[in-house]
């Protein structure tokens, strides 16, 4: 069929390395389009198009990967792994919060507030941005894999703690408080459907992609548009109205001895330190040896660390109404996306050569 001749010639220039320009793409086009048509009005349109991206394309393509792999012990340690640096990462995020607050001159309601947005900005964009390590051959299982536990991480067992804490400070007698979206309290779960459905198709009958003839082609055409997607949507975050010197230096620097800290950028500052400093040293760290002794393989040490520098996700802005810093989220999302999509755009190459 012409069609299929077609979907295969284009395949190679949606997938691989050739996929990583679109963040740029992004970032050009949505700032060209915000110009005629408003940065609101654009940021509104690109939230629907993440949405469809985390409901549709995401499971779509997480389902495509999994049916061609045998689900064994390999993996299921990855998974463990993977529980167990997403369980480190927050608990980095929440001390370092927690020692930031005591030496900041804050209210205890103030000092929650900051902790608990630091805390939540330990999430990450490992669907939008980190969906471009899927597209690295020898990459995709353990890649998937990280995607799927982080949708848990983040949209179930975050905000369960979060809204314990949130009950607890408001005094709330109701039990089950939850300001999350009723369409992201089951994302998780419904993410985690497609992945559970594609291992068991594929223990019991043997089924692959290449099974589904023609039909097989289409979705991979289909799930391989979700990458460059979702970096175009990773780029579409960056505005370019927010790099200004001024606020770079807020960023950057800490204030000087006896200048008023705004509680705003000491909130992002700390989770732009966190997200993209002490969390991949650190982990880097632990890993490195592990790698080098032959314990884990190279493409695991890639996607772990590689995840550890992604930018904070934009979706934490869902979790707001658990009495996070607004502006301070927003900031660390912003400055996040700004400085680890280039250093992304350098290492995700560089790693695919080594591992």
């Amino acid at each position: 069929m012409a069609l299929i001749a077609t979907l295969n010639n284009i395949l190679p220039y949606i997938s691989g390395l050739y996929t990583l320009p679109w963040i740029i793409v992004g970032l050009v086009v949505t700032y060209l389009l915000a110009k005629p048509y408003g940065q609101q009005r654009v940021d509104m349109v690109m939230k629907k198009i993440g949405l469809i991206l985390l409901f549709v394309f995401i499971p779509l393509l997480l389902f495509r990967i999994f049916i061609n792999i045998d689900f064994g012990k390999d993996e299921l340690t990855f998974a463990g792994i993977t529980f167990g640096v997403l369980f480190f990462m927050y608990m980095l995020a929440y001390f370092l919060g927690h020692i930031e607050a005591r030496e900041l001159d804050l209210t205890d309601m103030e000092k929650r507030t900051f902790i608990k947005t630091v805390l939540t900005n330990q999430g990450r964009s490992a669907a939008f941005v980190g969906g471009a390590l899927l597209a690295i051959e020898g990459w995709t299982v353990p890649a998937g894999i990280y995607i799927a536990l982080v949708g848990i991480g983040l949209f179930a067992i975050l905000p369960y703690i979060l809204s314990v804490m949130h009950r607890k400070e408001t005094n709330s007698v109701e039990k089950n408080i939850s300001p999350l979206p009723l369409f992201l309290r089951i994302y998780p779960w419904y993410l985690l459907s497609f992945v559970v459905a594609a291992i068991l198709i594929h223990r019991f009958t043997g089924i692959t992609m290449a099974d589904l003839g023609d039909g097989g082609t289409v979705l991979y055409f289909i799930t391989a548009l979700t990458i460059p997607a979702g970096l175009y949507y990773a780029g579409a975050g960056i505005h370019p109205s927010d790099l200004k010197f001024e606020e770079m230096k807020k960023m950057f620097l800490p204030p000087k001895e006896g200048e008023k800290r705004e509680f705003h950028w000491s909130v992002g500052r700390n989770a732009f330190l966190t997200t993209l400093l002490y969390t991949p040293v650190i982990t880097a760290l632990v890993f490195g040896p592990i790698m080098y002794l032959g314990f884990i393989p190279g493409s695991w040490f890639a996607v772990i660390i590689l995840n550890s520098i992604m930018p904070i996700t934009s979706t934490n802005m869902f979790l707001i109404s658990y009495g996070l810093n607004p502006k301070g989220t927003a900031l660390a999302v912003t400055w996040t996306t700004v400085i680890a999509v280039p250093v992304l755009l350098v290492l995700i190459p560089v790693f695919s050569s080594i591992f």
